[in-house]
C-alpha cells in the first residue's frame, strides 16, 4: 500500500511529508520526501498555542488554538499537494495518510494528550482516508502516548547487530532500544534541540545553532548542568515521556550566548547518557535521526558522555530527516489493519495496542 506520513514536530520548524510503500509489517520502501518550513509568524503563533494549551486543565475550545489548528491543517494540505507533485503520484494512488498533527500539550499524567489538526478536512481535500489522533487511545489506557516510532525503527533495523539503539533528536529526544530478540524499550530522554533553539532565538542569534557552532565556542557551566539534571524526572524509570515545555532556558540565564548554548547542548547529551542507565542491555551503537544529528557539537557530546559509538542513521541508507514522517505513514497502515503501534515496553500501555482515528474520504 502507498501511504503518506505527515509530521509537525516539537522543533516547530515545519512539516515533514513522506511517501512510502509498506504492508505495515516487514516491507518498507521509501519513495519520496518533502520538508516544508513554517514561516516565522506561524512559528510564533504555534508556540503561543502550545503555551496556552499547557496552561489548560484539559483540551477544549480556545480561540487562538482553534485558529492555529485551521492554519496548520491548510499548511498540511499544501504539504501533501507538494509531495504528490514531486513524486509523480496522484491522490488516487494513495491508500492512507498518517496525520500526526502538532502536539500542543502532552499530559499523560492527567490521561490526556492534545494534537491539533483537522483529519476530516485533510481527508476531504484529497479524497484519501486519513488516520489521525494516534496517541490518545494509548494515553487513555494509561500509557505515555510516546514514543510511537519504535515499531517503525524495529522494522528498519531487522538486519542490524543487536542490541542497538535509534535516537531521535527533534525538539525533544527519544530513544528506541532493540534487544537481541527484537524486544523494544523506548522512552523520551529529555530535551534535544528545543532549549537550544529557544536560547538562540531569545538572543536574536537565529532560529537554531547551525552545526553547533555557537556551542562549540562556549564552556559548559557544570554547576548549572548538574542542577538541571537533578530534576527527579531523569531518575524515573521508563516508560516515560515529556512535553517540550517541561524545561526552560531560565537555568542558563546570565550566561553568555556561547556558554549558554554549550550548557544547554550538554544538557541534551547528558540526559541521553542518564537514559542509558535505565537499559538492561547497553547498546553497542546508537544511530541518530532527526534535525539534531546535524549539530556536530551535540553529536560529539553524545559520544563523549555516553561512551557509545554514535552515528547518523544516514550511514545505514536511512533518511534521517524523513524517518518520523515515514513512521507515521507506516503506523497509519498498521492502524487500518488493526495492528499494534504501541507496546508495554515503549509507552507503558497495558498491552500491545493499535491506535488512531480513521477519517474516511467521501
Amino acid at each position: 500500500m502507498l501511504a503518506i506520513g505527515l509530521m509537525s514536530g516539537t522543533s516547530r520548524d515545519g512539516i515533514d511529508a513522506a511517501l512510502i510503500e509498506t504492508d505495515g509489517e516487514g516491507t518498507v520502501r521509501p519513495i519520496a520526501f518533502h520538508a516544508m518550513p513554517y514561516g516565522e509568524g506561524f512559528r510564533l503563533r504555534l508556540a503561543e498555542a502550545c503555551q496556552r494549551a499547557m496552561a489548560m486543565d484539559a483540551p477544549g475550545f480556545e480561540p487562538l488554538i482553534r485558529s492555529v489548528e485551521e492554519e496548520l491543517t491548510e499548511l498540511h494540505v499544501e504539504a501533501v499537494a507538494d509531495l504528490l507533485g514531486r513524486s509523480g503520484h496522484i491522490a488516487g494512488d494513495i491508500g492512507v495518510i498518517g496525520f500526526h498533527g502538532h502536539t500542543v500539550a502532552h499530559r499523560p499524567e492527567r490521561r490526556w494528550t492534545w494534537q491539533i489538526g483537522d483529519g476530516a478536512a485533510l481527508a476531504g481535500a484529497f479524497g484519501i482516508d486519513v488516520v489521525a489522533d494516534l496517541r490518545s487511545a494509548d494515553v487513555a489506557a494509561g500509557g505515555q502516548g510516546a514514543p510511537l516510532l519504535p515499531v517503525y525503527h524495529r522494522a528498519l533495523a531487522h538486519g542490524l547487530a543487536k542490541p542497538v539503539a535509534v535516537l531521535n533528536l527533534g525538539g525533544v529526544a527519544n530513544i528506541t532500544a532493540i534487544g537481541a530478540e527484537g524486544e523494544l524499550v523506548a522512552f523520551d530522554t529529555g530535551m534535544a534541540s528545543g532549549l537550544i533553539d529557544n536560547w538562540m532565538q531569545s538572543h536574536g542569534a537565529g532560529g537554531f545553532d547551525a552545526g553547533g557552532a555557537t556551542a562549540a565556542k562556549g564552556r559548559v557551566d557544570d554547576a548549572r548542568l548538574a542542577a538541571m539534571l537533578a530534576d527527579p524526572w531523569f531518575a524515573a524509570p521508563p516508560p516515560k515521556s515529556i512535553d517540550r515545555e517541561a524545561f526552560s532556558i531560565e537555568a542558563a540565564r546570565g550566561l553568555s550566548l556561547e556558554d549558554g548554548a554549550a550548557t544547554l547542548t550538554a544538557f541534551s547529551a547528558a540526559a541521553v547518557a542518564r537514559g542509558l542507565e535505565h537499559l538492561e542491555a547497553r547498546p553497542q551503537r546508537i544511530y541518530v535521526a532527526g534535525g539534531g544529528r546535524h549539530n556536530r557539537t551535540l553529536m560529539a557530546m553524545l559520544a563523549q558522555r555516553t561512551g557509545v559509538d554514535v552515528r547518523p542513521v544516514d550511514e545505514l541508507g536511512w533518511d534521517g530527516d524523513a524517518l518520523e514522517a515515514q513512521g507515521f505513514a507506516y503506523m497509519a497502515v498498521r492502524s487500518v489493519k488493526a495492528l499494534a503501534i504501541s507496546f508495554p515496553g515503549t509507552t507503558g500501555a497495558p498491552e500491545p495496542m493499535t491506535g488512531g482515528m480513521l477519517f474516511q474520504a467521501g
